[in-house]
């Protein structure tokens, strides 16, 4: 059973303990998959300072306290998304990748150029955009957890899957603001494609010269492995983002996965460490923390 309807959004601040020594291939058994998730992780301190300002501009437009109330909230989701993944980034940096501070270049370049350059039109569209692709990827890694994440680092597979589940919880917030102040379905469909091509092509060439630091590019062993794994993730993907081009799409529709909402409920009633989950037992229906009882 799953419901459509997300909790009250919640600021939470949980703490990811990366061992001392973390690699880039935080999943020995997904090296190509620990990259991919390593170069979106190095967009989020560029991409969502943006969103925020996005929606700081939009707040000073609205004068519905509703929205303004869940626009606060997503600010505040989104600032705590960004210094996480700074923290993670940092691990990286610390690795030696010359990929890191070259994409960050790229990325920074990127979204100082769309806020500076760019009408608020496209800054919020893109923004919906944005989240509603996210929805899509959170659902993606929601439902692939086990094969994705399973006997991962505990702390890198937690840093991930705090973030999506948030950006489930927030499904309905750029979607309600970009229909408040603007609504037209080409600029919604725009944005939802810029935005798709923009950070996945971003996304390539960061895990692309990761991959190749690690000498995992190239040779057809590793070829294959990436193209099995590439054709199973736009396989989760392409159903759910063919609904969001749908005129009538609202993400409220989208019902919410049960271990997401099982995640919210064990967050709110303080029980176990979502910060270290037992990637061993990713299977479960439920999130396990690591040492909780079997």
């Amino acid at each position: 059973m799953a419901s459509g309807k997300a909790p009250r959004m919640t600021v939470r601040r949980l703490r990811f303990a990366y061992p001392e020594g973390l690699g880039g291939v935080w999943n020995p058994a997904q090296p190509a998959f620990s990259h991919i998730v390593n170069a979106g992780s190095l967009a989020m301190p560029y991409l969502e300072p943006y969103l925020i300002d996005t929606m700081r501009q939009a707040r000073a437009k609205l004068d519905d306290p509703a929205l303004i109330a869940d626009i606060d909230c997503y600010i505040g989701q989104e600032a705590t998304h960004y210094r996480q993944h700074q923290q993670f980034n940092r691990q990286l940096a610390d690795r030696g990748y010359a990929a890191v501070p070259q994409m960050e270049a790229v990325l920074k370049a990127d979204y100082q150029g769309f806020a500076r350059n760019r009408s608020f039109t496209f800054n919020l569209a893109y923004a919906e955009g944005f989240e509603a692709m996210a929805l899509t990827i959170g659902h993606m890694l929601i439902a692939d957890r086990d094969h994705l994440f399973g006997d991962g680092d505990p702390a890198v597979a937690s840093l991930i899957l705090w973030h999506f589940v948030e950006e489930i919880e927030h499904k309905s917030a750029t979607y309600d603001v970009f229909m408040a102040l603007d609504g037209r379905y080409r600029w919604r469909l725009y944005g939802l494609f810029y935005a798709l091509f923009h950070i996945m092509g971003r996304a390539r060439q960061g895990y692309r010269l990761l991959l190749c630091e690690d000498g995992l590019w190239s040779g057809w062993r590793a070829r294959l492995r990436r193209y099995r794994l590439l054709l199973r993730i736009f396989g989760g993907l392409l159903p759910r983002l063919l609904h969001v081009l749908k005129p009538g799409y609202n993400p409220r529709d989208v019902p919410d996965p049960v271990w997401a909402q099982a995640w919210w409920a064990q967050h709110a009633a303080g029980a176990g460490d979502l910060g270290a989950l037992d990637t061993a037992r990713l299977a479960a229906p439920v999130p396990m923390a690591m040492g909780a009882a079997r």
